[in-house]
């Protein structure tokens, strides 16, 4: 779920202006898993730029006090959500910590770097939302830690069905600063994309698995 239209809208504005997201329908990049993709996503190069970083932080910061509260704690998922997750924190003047995917397997073996009590409030901060698989990993462990996760916070989702059901399931609530279907809008109405580049996108995000290129 986006925070607003508003937000929405500038943040695909900004995310395609520095190249943060591209999108390729004649020439599709290739993920980690296999998947053939019209699309793809880098939130890490925001840090690169300090004014799109400030309106990522800010903006983030702003929507967290707004929907929960202050946290005692904001948490970032590693990596890509280590930079802007510490960016929010300071902020909001809050203490950040992060998880990784896995516990260490070496020195005190911390799946949780950072200082984290019992029944502290944390909100967790995520650059970029596919499945929700490692994000909602990330969760788990911080439950096992005995925090109270108030939800997740995002740059960006590619709203596949998979991610909601996946969050509905684990209980957390899942707000983000854009999704697929607004960044298709800002990029049909900038002219980044033509009307039949439009369908071929919106015919992956429907099922990406199976999606080939035309």
């Amino acid at each position: 779920m986006i925070f607003d239209k508003d937000t929405a809208k500038k943040t695909a504005e900004v995310l395609l202006q520095i190249n943060a997201i591209k999108l390729s329908p004649k020439t599709p990049f290739t993920w980690a898993s296999g998947w053939k993709s019209p699309i793809y996503c880098d939130n890490r190069i925001v840090l690169s730029f300090p004014l799109v970083r400030n309106y990522i932080r800010e903006t983030m910061g702003k929507h967290i006090e707004a929907q929960y509260g202050k946290p005692d704690v904001i948490a970032g998922v590693a990596t890509g959500a280590i930079g802007i997750g510490m960016l929010v924190a300071e902020y909001l003047g809050l203490p950040f910590i992060y998880v990784r995917p896995e516990a260490k397997k070496h020195g005190r073996q911390n799946q949780i770097e950072g200082f984290l009590e019992s029944g502290q409030n944390v909100v967790v901060v995520e650059d970029l939302i596919s499945t929700g698989k490692s994000s909602l990993n990330a969760v788990r462990a911080l439950k096992e830690a005995k925090a109270n996760v108030k939800g997740m916070v995002a740059i960006f989702s590619y709203g596949f069905a998979i991610a909601d059901d996946n969050f509905k399931k684990e209980g957390i609530a899942l707000h983000t600063l854009s999704n697929y279907k607004n960044l298709l809008e800002q990029a049909l109405e900038t002219k980044y994309i033509s009307e039949d580049q439009l369908q071929t996108l919106s015919d992956w995000n429907s099922n990406p698995s199976e999606w080939n290129a035309i």
